[in-house]
């Protein structure tokens, strides 16, 4: 699956899970994932508690879910790779449209690249 084709087509809303080093789960709605290439994906974050979970656990799960009637969508299963806070592409990859005095007010940003261990459909194993 082209993931760079697919979510730039397809409509829907996205939700990130992650746990942290004791297992404790937490799951945050997240814009669809930056395609960076060689089944690798990045999500601009704040220093939140997903962020804050992806420092002792690297692995995470992205749902995104299509708009429109029944179930369809996919799941990715993570593995965060490499992490940034001066990195130039956040400024190239904000879609939100803040002032630059809200968006510094709402605290640091930070470019998450994780590796893409797996793609499965929504609902079902994917065969």
């Amino acid at each position: 699956m082209n993931l760079k084709e697919y979510f730039a087509v397809t409509p829907g809303r996205g939700l990130l899970a992650t746990a942290d080093d004791k297992g404790r789960v937490d799951v945050a709605v997240y814009a669809t994932p930056h395609d960076e290439g060689d089944r690798r994906v990045s999500f601009l974050m704040r220093d939140r508690l997903t962020h804050a979970n992806l420092q002792t656990n690297p692995h995470a799960a992205y749902i995104f879910l299509e708009d429109g009637p029944g179930y369809r969508g996919v799941r990715l299963f993570l593995t965060k790779v490499g992490e940034s806070s001066d990195d130039p592409r956040i400024g190239e990859r904000t879609r939100r449209h803040l002032s630059p005095v809200e968006d510094e007010a709402l605290g640091p940003k930070f470019l998450v690249t994780f590796q893409v261990d797996r793609v499965l459909p929504l609902v079902g194993s994917g065969g």
